[in-house]
């Protein structure tokens, strides 16, 4: 048992391990930061050896346990949380921890803290963050900007086109990782990718293989992205067969084209506005 918050299983031995978290939460556009880390641990066969403690990060009533319920039978309480899981990648790379978790609805500072305390215990000193947001952009693009803790960092996200992150608002867990990393002397990063809102409900598989192909730059792992390429090429002969046959999908992304807004964070709200009718494209695609 490592402290309350976190309870670990068993200690791994790792080789300059770099961890990369992904969260469900406000910061998870188009399912982006909770898939693309669901997708290293499945690809990467990464094993799972520590967990959050709901008790402590969560409130109940806003993230409700989920039962199973076989005829008359309770079979399960799966309890919001989180797991840790490490890969290694072998003599050439860096070994990797991935955390996948509900975004923490209490004690921010309490989970950071524990968070890094894990960190240090484990020999990490570089943290990656992963969110997506919803933006003006189309489908067809593969934004992602950025907030980076030093200038090597910030040069290096900026040979793969990363966008530096200008924005005032309302914060993810994600920043105050990021804030209490560099006050501790981590390497942080938090990438953000760019959603557009009209595929709210549907998978963007094309934003996943563009982030896991820059994350593999970042740490120097190998990932096979195959998978996600070819689910991009047939959702994306969906849409455009659904875009041709639609006015209304039609004016819409010949708006967005003459806008081209990017980076606008302000944006994220866009599919909140009562008074303007937001098309989802999923309501037109074919159940996968």
């Amino acid at each position: 048992m490592f402290e309350q918050g976190i309870q670990i299983e068993y200690w791994p031995k790792l080789d300059d391990p770099v961890l990369i978290a992904g969260f469900d939460g406000w910061g998870n556009a188009l399912d982006i930061s909770s898939a693309m880390v669901s997708y290293m641990i499945r690809k990467l066969k990464a094993e799972h050896f520590a967990k959050v403690n709901p008790d402590f990060f969560y409130r109940y009533d806003e993230n409700r346990p989920v039962v199973n319920i076989e005829d008359g039978t309770l079979k399960s309480v799966s309890s919001p949380g989180g797991s840790f899981y490490t890969v290694e990648t072998g003599s050439n790379g860096r070994d990797i921890v991935i955390l996948k978790a509900n975004e923490p609805t209490l004690r921010w500072f309490h989970f950071v803290d524990e968070l890094f305390s894990l960190c240090q215990k484990l020999g990490i000193r570089t943290i990656i963050t992963l969110g997506g947001m919803y933006d003006n952009v189309l489908h067809s693009d593969r934004i992602i900007s950025a907030i980076a803790s030093s200038d090597a960092l910030s040069s290096r996200l900026k040979e793969k086109n990363v966008i530096p992150i200008n924005y005032r608002g309302a914060s993810a867990i994600h920043s105050t990782i990021h804030s209490e990393g560099q006050a501790r002397g981590f390497e942080c990063v938090s990438l953000w990718c760019h959603c557009p809102y009209y595929l709210q409900g549907a998978t963007h598989f094309g934003i996943l293989s563009h982030l896991g192909a820059l994350l593999s730059f970042l740490v120097g792992f190998e990932l096979d992205l195959e998978e996600l390429d070819v689910s991009w090429k047939e959702l994306n002969r969906q849409i455009q067969g659904l875009i041709e046959k639609n006015p209304e999908l039609q004016e819409m992304i010949n708006e967005l084209r003459k806008a081209k807004v990017r980076g606008s964070w302000a944006s994220m709200k866009v599919s909140e506005k009562k008074d303007e009718k937001v098309i989802q494209i999923a309501d037109f695609l074919k159940p996968r």
